[in-house]
């Protein structure tokens, strides 16, 4: 008895999961891969960067108190 199993199919929703999977997996540098991400999605990786920097910047602002 053996069963096909089906690929699944991206959708809106998992889509963003499916680009992360296809480029942070492999053996490239990290450096490589954030690169590739950053050609493919521009507007996620711009957010995403926006994000870290708003947790950075909130970081020192209680540092410095």
């Amino acid at each position: 008895m053996t069963e096909e199993t089906a690929a699944p199919t991206s959708n809106g929703k998992t889509a963003l999961t499916d680009d992360f999977r296809t480029h942070f997996s492999g053996d490239a540098p990290l450096t490589e891969k954030a690169k590739g991400f950053a050609k493919a999605r521009p507007w996620t990786s711009a957010a995403l960067l926006g994000v870290a920097a708003i947790a950075v910047l909130n970081t020192l602002r209680g540092k410095r108190a």
